[in-house]
């Protein structure tokens, strides 16, 4: 069972996304978003209540064969070693060139990769890819926790043709510069499928030809429990030109690995070919359901041993608050 103190911090982070949620419903997501950006107080709590989740509590339940708060960083790196370093790309692209001849396209792009791998980890907290020699790691977040982290508004901050940053703050990212985006617990952060969007198109844009963006976001039901949401993900992710390479679906969360197609329209091609008439574009997650409900005022008298589900923050906070669901 999760301790007292790994309670409250967890609470801490599922409070300010209930709020962020309720605030949307009240002056529209962007807005929201937008203000919830502009409370350091607020940032400066949740940044610190993460740190403290992930330095002291996770690492803690690291060695077990359970844990999965650590083993999302451990699955990624995993990944990306086997498809740049053991060139798994390659089949990746041949198949895209496959595809292409069908479509009487042309693929003038080509992979250039090269160690170490340039990754920007978003929303980064505590920069935990940094123990990996063949990353060059930029991780970023709205309020960071350590020195090795930037502060950067993912969402706002614009692009151009090369890298621009302070000693603290990014202040301009570069276009198609980086192998590796990783959203590790950020979209559900984000308090509507249009911010959702907007950050995987921001990725899609600083991503290399042929670059990879992970994806961990939690779910503690079995794995066709919200089988409809996940595929409405491959679908959107698709329209905006990614073409999936990996997906598992573990006892907390969901982890998937994302191609950035080296011509769009090989990927628009499978979104085509797979939609029916459940998809739609957008990335929901189960709680823009449960909006309406959050919308109230929180009981004092819940408890966390009153549901089954609070084990599951002994390996992630962001689950989500039991009596609602």
């Amino acid at each position: 069972m999760a301790s007292k103190e790994h309670k409250e911090l967890a609470n801490i982070i599922k409070e300010v996304h209930a709020s962020l949620r309720k605030s949307s419903l009240e002056v529209g997501a962007e807005n929201a978003w937008r203000e919830h950006c502009k409370n350091k107080n607020i940032l400066s709590k949740y940044a610190e209540s993460m740190h403290k989740l992930a330095t002291t509590h996770w690492e803690k339940t690291c060695g077990s064969e359970h844990s999965e708060a650590i083993s999302r960083i451990e699955w990624t790196a995993d990944l990306v070693h086997s498809y740049f370093l053991q060139k798994c790309y390659l089949s990746h692209r041949l198949k895209e060139y496959e595809i292409a001849v069908k479509m009487n396209i042309e693929i003038t792009m080509e992979e250039h990769f090269a160690e170490p791998l340039k990754l920007i980890d978003v929303g980064s907290c505590y920069n935990p890819f940094q123990k990996y020699s063949f990353f060059d790691v930029l991780a970023v977040d709205l309020c960071p926790a350590n020195m090795s982290v930037y502060e950067c508004d993912f969402l706002e901050v614009p692009c151009g043709a090369s890298l621009k940053k302070t000693a603290k703050k990014i202040n301009q990212l570069p276009t198609q510069h980086f192998d590796i985006v990783t959203f590790c617990f950020l979209l559900e952060y984000l308090p509507s499928s249009c911010l959702r969007i907007k950050a995987c198109i921001k990725a899609y844009d600083i991503l290399k030809p042929g670059g990879i963006l992970v994806i961990n976001t939690p779910d503690s039901k079995h794995v066709g429990a919200n089988g409809k949401l996940m595929k409405n993900w491959r679908y959107t992710l698709a329209c905006i030109g990614f073409s999936r390479i990996k997906y598992e679906k573990f006892k907390h969360m969901h982890c998937m690995a994302f191609r950035k197609s080296l011509n769009k329209d090989v990927a628009i091609r499978w979104a085509t070919l797979h939609k029916d008439t459940n998809m739609e574009f957008t990335l929901h997650i189960p709680q823009d359901f449960n909006m309406k409900q959050e919308n109230q005022s929180l009981p004092e008298n819940v408890h966390w041993e009153s549901t089954a589900a609070a084990e599951d923050f002994n390996e992630l906070p962001f689950k989500d608050i039991p009596y609602i669901l």
